[in-house]
């Protein structure tokens, strides 16, 4: 998924310095953007006063959009490097495309898990034909040093690990809870989970007291910890909690974010994330004048313009909390 803002600002993210060390309710409202045509996407991380939940430095969610008439999501090739791209469908297709040739569509409740690594390019768009509804959710994950290099790859797996719990069925996208693993290639401490309630459910979730989370909410009428969160809003949780208490009023649909807090301060600007505003402006270049991030066939339209950088250069900087 990109971020198609043309008029993006670096952003500093990372670092202990933005940890929450204890639980807490931090309830995060969207910013709505627009994405292509006809996709509007809610935008949760970044936000004003939270920047990642570990390693997870961007979520957008989008639907359900009643596309039947529609282009649906039409997202031009556009390039990434420092990070991972998880697309995770509710309802609908989205086909991908990438410069190592990949071609899938990713269907409902299956992953989709680019490794950008050094540079990749891809595009997403609505099939043709494409069924009425789209409804989903697109995030990155920050890479550390250590692998942020690494050679690009996809992966697209539709078998992936559960959780159940009376009322409770917990499908592992990526990472580990509760001892189910996902397929997925994750290259720090990290779990996403997709979690279905039915109605009148009242459950708790085991959590790794280690991690920050967040639970990003899908559909449905949902309480996490207490707090109602709405469809298209995300509750950030901090640090030390052994478990959630979750409550469904209705059907609900939630996603689980965590993961050990992030240790490196990093910038993230437009589709990049880098360690330095040299590396971001050298990016810009390749993507705009080499060949670096190679080239997305048999997308019917124009790659993606990069945006300007903006002038102030920007570097990491922690704060405590």
């Amino acid at each position: 998924m990109s971020n198609l803002d043309r008029q993006a600002t670096p952003t500093v993210c990372g670092g202990r310095g933005f940890v929450v060390s204890e639980p807490v309710r931090e309830l995060l409202s969207p910013r709505r953007v627009q994405l292509g045509e006809s996709t509007e996407v809610r935008r949760l991380l970044p936000n004003l006063g939270r920047r990642m939940v570990g390693a997870w430095a961007f979520v957008d969610h989008y639907g359900p959009d009643d596309i039947a008439d529609e282009p649906g999501m039409q997202v031009p090739p556009h390039p990434h490097m420092g990070l991972q791209t998880v697309s995770w469908l509710h309802d609908g297709e989205v086909l991908h495309r990438d410069s190592l040739g990949s071609l899938r569509t990713i269907r409902p409740r299956e992953l989709g898990l680019m490794t950008s690594g050094r540079a990749i390019s891809h595009s997403e768009e609505s099939p043709k034909p494409h069924a009425r509804f789209l409804h989903g959710a697109q995030l990155w994950v920050a890479l550390p040093d250590a692998h942020r290099n690494v050679e690009p790859h996809f992966q697209h797996h539709a078998d992936l690990p559960t959780v159940t719990a009376q009322g409770l069925t917990a499908t592992v996208i990526l990472g580990e809870l509760d001892g189910a693993r996902s397929p997925g290639t994750a290259y720090t401490p990290i779990v996403g989970a997709d979690l279905h309630l039915v109605g009148g459910t009242e459950s708790r979730l085991p959590l790794e007291p280690d991690f920050e989370y967040a639970v990003l909410s899908m559909s449905g009428e949902a309480e996490v910890d207490g707090v109602p969160v709405l469809p298209g809003s995300m509750l950030y949780l901090g640090c030390g909690r052994t478990e959630l208490p979750l409550r469904a009023a209705s059907d609900a649909g939630l996603m689980l974010l965590g993961g050990e807090p992030f240790e490196e301060e990093l910038i993230m600007w437009w589709n990049f994330i880098g360690r330095s505003q040299e590396e971001i402006e050298a990016a810009r270049l390749d993507w705009t004048e080499g060949p670096r991030f190679g080239e997305v066939k048999g997308y019917d339209g124009a790659r993606l313009a990069a945006p300007a950088l903006p002038p102030v250069a920007l570097k990491p900087r922690g704060r405590v909390r």
